[in-house]
């Protein structure tokens, strides 16, 4: 697995990397002692930096931090949403990818690379361990994979570089069996098991196996989605009269700015499906409507 993913970082090289100080980003910067890591924290919020600045530290590397304020948070979610076409309820976690993104473009970089790809691959989320065929299921998603570093970066202009969906590694990583991604332990169970195994010695123990902590709640900007809730009123979330069905009064303020910003759902193109939760269209074989983050988790 160490060679695999080394000759699929070595392929696909990138002046910088999103660094959260994490496992997927952690390992990375094993193989890339030479990149500039970047780390996005809200003020006075972010996990993420006491362990990007230690794993910065353990492996030398130029480190750059981008601290950012709740209102520049907040006055940044139209833009992303602009740029995403979408009501997601996962902007949070958008916001520290664009933000990151952008950090680099201003530093002149014209290429990132990120960790995207490696839960999927690896069964790292924890909603996956109710998952009955998880095996079946990640063959699944692999096939269809999406993420807004994407999209954020080529409306930035700046190339997104993602080793862990290398197809090689892919490949590799779908003859694995699953017991070997997500594990029984003496604590429950251990998602990226065999990830974190393959670099046990290589990385801090303390990085290796950590708990995952997903984007939102590392950067800081999960401490965004009670604020932003506050900014729609009781009586405003009873009366909405939308055919969508919102999660909460975040998920209703984020489609309020849709509106704004894109206007109405796309209707289902020929050959797709519509979305249970907004009506847009699925293609054939996906889980996830990009519009309004509505998910299939079995």
């Amino acid at each position: 697995m160490r060679e695999k993913l080394k000759k699929a970082v070595k392929k696909n090289p990138a002046e910088g990397l999103l660094f959260s100080g994490g496992l997927d980003s952690g390992i990375l910067a094993y193989f890339c002692p030479e990149i500039n890591a970047i780390t996005v924290t809200l003020k006075s919020w972010g996990k993420d930096l006491k362990y990007a600045d230690s794993l910065a530290k353990f492996y030398k590397v130029k480190h750059y931090k981008r601290v950012i304020s709740v209102e520049e948070s907040i006055n940044a979610i139209p833009e992303v949403i602009k740029i995403l076409k979408s009501f997601d309820p996962a902007i949070p976690n958008d916001i520290t990818v664009y933000f990151g993104l952008k950090f680099a473009k201003e530093m002149g970089m014209k290429s990132i690379m990120t960790g995207d790809g490696s839960d999927e691959l690896f069964a790292g989320y924890s909603y996956m361990r109710n998952i009955p065929n998880l095996e079946n299921y990640i063959h699944k998603i692999t096939g269809s994979m999406y993420f807004s570093s994407n999209a954020i970066g080529q409306f930035l202009n700046i190339k997104v570089i993602q080793p862990y969906i290398d197809k090689d590694f892919i490949n590799f990583c779908l003859g694995i069996p699953v017991d070997l991604k997500l594990k029984k332990t003496k604590g429950g169970f251990m998602g990226k098991w065999i990830l974190r195994k393959a670099f046990e010695g290589f990385l801090p123990n303390n990085i290796i196996w950590q708990e995952k902590r997903a984007l939102e709640y590392g950067s800081g900007t999960t401490k965004l989605r009670k604020i932003i809730a506050s900014k729609v009123s009781e009586k405003e979330f009873k009366q909405k009269s939308y055919p969508i069905k919102f999660i909460n009064k975040e998920h209703f303020y984020y489609y309020k700015i849709y509106r704004e910003e894109i206007g109405s759902v796309p209707e289902p193109l020929k050959g797709e499906r519509a979305c249970p939760g907004c009506g847009a269209g699925i293609k054939k074989g996906n889980f996830h409507c990009k519009v309004c983050g509505w998910t299939k988790k079995n």
